[in-house]
C-alpha cells in the first residue's frame, strides 16, 4: 500500500529525536507540504531540522519551533505559525512525552508524577485544542497520539507513566466520537523502542529483545510508518483506534515486559 500525505502539512511534537523525528521525515517523505516539529530546547529543535534537511527533506518544507509541550500558549502559537507559514495544519502528532516517575504510585514522587501527566495526557489535549480551532474545526485532519502498550495493562514500577497513556488512550476514543465526522484521531501504542525515553529498558537489550514475540525491539521508523498510514487518506474510515505496535507484546504474548 502506497501511503501519501501529498499536500498536507503536519505538526509533530516532541520532534527533535526518536520516534518524533522519524515520524517527521516519513511524512515529509510521503510528499507533505510542510512539516513543523516542536521541542522544548531551542538547540535541540534547530539540530533537529538541519538532520532532517540532510536526509533530504528541503528548508523550504521544514518548520522547527520551541515549545513546551504541556504550554497552551506555546501550543496556540506553534499551532499559528504553522498554519501562517504553510497555510493548514491538517495532520498533528502528540508525540511528546515523558516518563520521570517511577515507583509504586503509594511512595512515587507526587511532583514527579504531576509532571508525567501533564506532559502524557494534559498537553496531548492543549494541542488538539488549538489545531481545532486553528483549522481542523473548520476543515478536519487528523490526530494521532503516540500512546504505550503501558497504557493497555499494569506493570511494575511505572504507575505513574502506565496511567498517562492509558489516560491518553481514552482522551483519543472520546475526542474521536467528539470531532467526528470532520477530524479522525487514532493511537498508536508503542512497545520498547531504540528512543532515549526508554533508556532504561534497553540496557540489557538483548534480554528485552526476548521478552517481544517477534525478537526484538523497535525501531522508531516501525512505529513511523504506522502513524503516516492513520495520518493520509488510506486510513480515512478509521477513528478511535489504537493500534499496538510493539513486536507482539500485546496481540501474542510476552514475557512480563510492557
Amino acid at each position: 500500500m502506497e501511503v501519501s500525505v501529498e499536500g498536507k502539512v503536519a505538526l509533530v511534537t516532541g520532534g527533535s529525536r526518536g520516534i518524533g523525528w522519524a515520524t517527521a521525515l516519513e511524512l515529509a517523505n510521503s510528499g507533505a507540504t510542510g512539516v513543523a516539529i516542536t521541542s522544548r530546547k531551542p538547540e535541540n529543535i534547530e539540530a533537529a531540522k538541519s538532520e532532517l534537511v540532510a536526509a533530504g527533506v528541503g528548508d523550504d518544507r521544514l518548520l522547527a519551533l520551541a515549545a513546551r509541550a504541556d504550554d497552551e500558549d506555546a501550543a496556540d502559537q506553534a499551532v499559528a505559525a504553522t498554519v501562517e507559514r504553510f497555510g493548514s495544519v491538517d495532520i498533528l502528532v502528540n508525540n511528546a512525552g515523558t516518563n520521570p516517575a517511577a515507583g509504586m504510585l503509594t511512595e512515587v514522587d507526587l511532583g514527579a508524577l504531576d509532571k508525567t501527566w501533564a506532559v502524557n495526557m494534559r498537553a496531548p489535549l492543549l494541542w488538539v485544542r488549538a489545531t481545532h480551532r486553528a483549522w481542523m474545526g473548520a476543515n478536519g485532519g487528523s490526530v494521532v497520539n503516540v500512546a504505550s502498550v503501558a497504557g493497555l495493562r499494569p506493570s511494575p514500577i511505572m504507575g505513574a507513566y502506565n496511567i498517562s497513556k492509558a489516560g491518553l488512550i481514552h482522551m483519543t476514543k472520546q475526542l474521536a466520537m467528539e470531532l467526528a465526522p470532520k477530524t479522525r484521531v487514532n493511537a498508536v501504542a508503542p512497545g520498547v523502542v531504540k528512543t532515549r525515553l526508554a533508556g532504561a529498558l534497553l540496557v540489557d537489550e538483548e534480554s528485552t529483545a526476548r521478552m517481544h514475540p517477534l525478537g526484538r525491539v523497535g525501531e522508531p521508523d516501525d512505529v513511523a510508518k504506522l502513524i503516516a498510514f492513520l495520518a493520509s487518506d488510506a486510513s480515512s474510515w478509521m477513528t478511535g483506534a489504537i493500534i499496538p505496535v510493539d513486536g507482539g507484546v500485546i496481540g501474542a504474548g510476552s514475557s512480563g515486559i510492557s
